[in-house]
């Protein structure tokens, strides 16, 4: 699985599941336009259910609800992951990113542009606050 670069300042989600349907940010991009999803709606960072609309377009298929973080042992091979969670104005918000588990190799692919290497291991300095198993066609 490839890590695919956000275009707009709140396109994580959008992102994240480009990277998850093994498509382009502009092929995701343009199916969640489709949808109604835009990337410029902060709604994208602090609610779950236009992502599960572009998971599901793509044939993901991602569990119902979101379960708290306890150890990155104890992830599924595939997740969406919240960090960088925070209230605003009593609002929460977060960053997506996609946790990969192939046999021993673990990694998570950040969307983030201005990161110089956005298939990430520094676990130590990510902070989940919870995540949502992936499961389905993911590539």
């Amino acid at each position: 699985m490839k890590p695919v670069i956000q275009e707009e300042i709140s396109g994580c989600g959008i992102a994240a599941s480009a990277a998850l349907a093994g498509v382009s940010y502009a092929q995701a991009k343009a199916v969640a336009n489709g949808l109604g999803i835009y990337a410029e709606d902060k709604v994208l960072w602090s609610e779950t259910a236009y992502v599960r609309r572009l998971l599901n377009e793509f044939g993901i298929t991602c569990a119902a609800t979101e379960l708290p973080f306890s150890s990155w042992e104890k992830l599924p091979e595939r997740a969406l992951l919240a960090i960088k969670w925070r209230l605003i104005d009593g609002r929460p918000f977060w960053h997506w990113v996609v946790f990969v588990r192939n046999g021993e190799d673990s990694f998570v692919l950040d969307s983030k542009k201005s990161l110089k290497c956005h298939r990430r291991r520094d676990f130590g300095r990510i902070k989940p606050k919870w995540y949502i198993p992936i499961s389905g066609n993911c590539r």
